[in-house]
């Protein structure tokens, strides 16, 4: 087997194509300075016999509590010398290992960190054995993926103006933030150009129960909304089961369930309907995957996210979610809100993407650009 010889680490302030913000904060804008707290931090492995895989993942410090310099300073310091000591197909002793050197305390340990190198270890694993990677996950039931829009908490011109910009989507994920009439406004502002298709609402815990049931009581005659994502803190569990005893409308956790683990813990608290899986608060491929067979053991239906990524998580994201009967289109909304991505090779036609066949991850990485790219970090 051939081993990894060398891991690399390159942060990279990706720019956006338009301004986007979520219940708990922004994420990023055209206008915005570069910001290395927000920073993608991509990740590339070589083995030993010079095959390379490519792994990245978003740090949003407002999403979930890593930093970009907290996930370089892991990878670099703590997870490479793991890495040196396997082959690219060892991604179960990786974790096992890394959960040993880093704990996961209550849940999972530096996920966003751990979610970049296995995502260049299922790369470089499939380009070894010549097979795309989610022929290493059991082969895809899907070929295509259709996509999601994401309409951030904006003005009601604004949101309109992303919703008729995105009439080829599927279904719209509608960000709210906590202001009831902001909300509701724009929730019937997307609704009026919808054509009847779903909406998907998502509050990114800017919500407390009794202020969830008023916004819904003022949106009741909308009759798209499919689900409510994560209203509430995502500590707070026993909030989200006052919520469903609360509303009639199908509540999604998120933010509250990182691990298969914690989606237990939701399932057995009567929780959540739905759950969202995303590689990165998974910490890969292969847990996320594990995120998704516990909710179906528990009667819980499936949602598919990312974290605006670049390319290579996009890409990732399509080999898993190829696997998954989704409640609806996923929520990959890399491609839609940046100005543009870093890999070539991606296939997407009116919001929906084509699972790529070629060996790993399908995709050619633009390595001289991340390298152009690159930023200092305030640790060095």
């Amino acid at each position: 087997m051939s081993r990894i010889t060398q891991v690399e680490v390159f942060p990279v302030a990706v720019p956006f194509a338009r301004r986007f913000v979520l219940g708990s904060g922004a994420v990023g804008s055209p206008d915005a300075a570069p910001d290395q707290a927000g920073a993608v931090i991509f990740v590339k492995l070589t083995t030993e016999d010079g095959v390379v895989g490519w792994g990245e993942q978003r740090a949003l410090p407002s999403w979930s509590y890593e930093t970009a310099e907290t996930m370089a300073v892991v990878i670099r310091r703590h997870l490479a010398p793991i890495l040196r000591e396997l082959t690219p197909f060892d991604v179960e002793l990786f974790h096992q290992r890394a959960a040993k050197r880093l704990s996961p305390a209550v849940s999972n340990g530096f996920p966003f960190a751990r979610a970049a190198v296995d995502v260049a270890m299922h790369d470089a694993a499939g380009k070894l054995a010549g097979v795309p990677v989610h022929a290493l996950l059991g082969g895809k039931v899907h070929d295509e993926i259709p996509l999601c829009s994401a309409i951030g908490v904006g003005d009601q011109d604004t949101v309109r103006a992303h919703a008729l910009d995105s009439s080829d989507y599927a279904a719209y994920k509608v960000k709210i933030g906590g202001d009831q009439d902001a909300d509701t406004a724009a929730i019937e502002t997307v609704a009026e150009v919808a054509d009847g298709k779903p909406l998907w609402l998502d509050a990114n815990q800017s919500y407390r129960p009794a202020a969830l049931k008023q916004l819904l009581q003022r949106t009741k005659h909308i009759g798209m909304i499919h689900c409510i994502e994560q209203p509430v803190p995502s500590t707070d569990t026993l909030a989200m089961q006052r919520v469903r005893e609360l509303i009639d409308v199908p509540v999604a956790i998120d933010e509250g369930s990182f691990s298969a683990q914690d989606l237990a813990r939701a399932i057995r608290l009567d929780a959540a309907d739905l759950v969202v899986v995303k590689i990165c608060k998974s910490g890969g491929l292969r847990n996320a995957l594990k995120t998704a067979q516990t909710a179906l053991a528990g009667g819980v239906e499936l949602l598919a996210s990312g974290l605006t990524d670049c390319g290579v998580a996009f890409a990732a994201a399509l080999h898993v979610f190829s696997q998954l009967e989704l409640a609806l289109p996923a929520e990959l909304n890399g491609p839609e809100l940046l100005s543009d991505l870093y890999v070539e090779g991606l296939s997407i036609t009116k919001a929906v993407a084509t699972v790529p066949t070629a060996p790993g991850l399908g995709v050619e990485v633009d390595e001289e650009r991340i390298r152009a790219e690159s930023i200092d970090l305030l640790y060095r």
